[in-house]
């Protein structure tokens, strides 16, 4: 069992950029493609970004896509999301996931959602 911590969120203005971690332990991290979801308040969880075990295979929501980019470093067991050009409408509780992903479009999460880090963008 994986367990997934994320950081990072906080309040900015538009225009802003913020850097979300997601720690994670266990000694299968390295294993699995990682993405990133987003729940604004009253939706859906939706996808964001998803990248494969190497972090060499990326695939971006059209919503993000320029704006955010998905990295990761399996020494420290972390994902990354940088988020530049925030918007209002970017305003949601971000999650992190190990995903199946079949290496183009949306991935499917595969844990339970965490507590997750609130983004909160100002206009």
């Amino acid at each position: 069992q994986v367990q997934l911590v994320e950081s990072g969120g906080g309040l900015v203005q538009a225009g802003g950029s913020l850097r979300l971690s997601c720690a994670a332990s266990g000694r299968t991290f390295s294993s699995y493609a990682m993405g990133w979801f987003r729940q604004a308040p009253g939706k859906e969880h939706e996808f964001v970004a998803v990248l494969n075990w190497i972090g060499d295979n990326k695939s971006y929501a059209e919503s993000v896509k320029g704006r955010f980019t998905i990295s990761r470093d399996n020494d420290k067991n972390t994902v990354y999301l940088q988020m530049n050009g925030l918007k209002p409408e970017d305003t949601a509780v971000y999650y992190c996931a190990r995903v199946s992903w079949a290496g183009w479009g949306p991935a499917t999460p595969l844990d339970a959602w965490g507590q997750g880090t609130l983004v909160t963008v100002s206009s």
